[in-house]
């Protein structure tokens, strides 16, 4: 590891794409508690705006338009949903071990009524809960899907609690 004077980055916001962005929005504002703060909207491809000229810049030219909508969390995480009408509607593919973006997760004390909950809006618990230092700290997880089949993960504690003590065993 090199020693630098730069800085840690903070993290702004995640893009989510998902088949319904209505029901994806019922879900993770209901389910979450998250912030509607841009209600869904839909996006056209044209050269005219910042954002269509952007949205060219990012999706290529095989696209007319999608719907798109913003979330927040309570600390101001953002969450930027993305519908496209012609992408596949099915869950991905759940593959862990291939290079890419594997999930997310989000932290609630009470994880057990936040798994009711899901599971309730049509999600799945894909673990049970699980604790990271069982008889010496309180510190909860487990793996979840959205109604879509996309994977988090939920927390009970937050990540530096969780890994403070540096390693699982000494």
């Amino acid at each position: 590891m090199t020693n630098s004077k730069d800085y840690p980055k903070s993290f702004s916001h995640i893009g989510i794409t998902v088949p319904n962005i209505n029901e994806a929005v019922k879900f993770y504002s209901e389910v979450m508690g998250w912030y509607i703060i841009m209600e869904p909207s839909k996006v056209k491809k044209e050269k005219n705006t910042a954002i269509g000229q952007m949205c060219i810049d990012v999706f290529g030219e095989e696209w007319e338009t999608f719907e798109i909508a913003h979330l927040a969390t309570s600390d101001s995480i953002g969450i930027e949903l993305f519908s496209f009408p012609h992408g596949i509607k099915e869950s991905p593919e759940f593959n862990p071990f291939n290079t890419g973006l594997f999930h997310f997760c989000i932290q609630d004390p009470n994880i057990e009524a936040l798994i009711e909950k899901i599971v309730a809006y049509g999600g799945k618990q894909r673990m049970p809960i699980r604790e990271y230092y069982p008889n010496d700290k309180p510190y909860k997880m487990c793996y979840v899907e959205d109604p879509f089949g996309i994977v988090f993960e939920i927390y009970t504690h937050s990540y530096e609690l969780t890994y403070s003590s540096g390693a699982y065993s000494k």
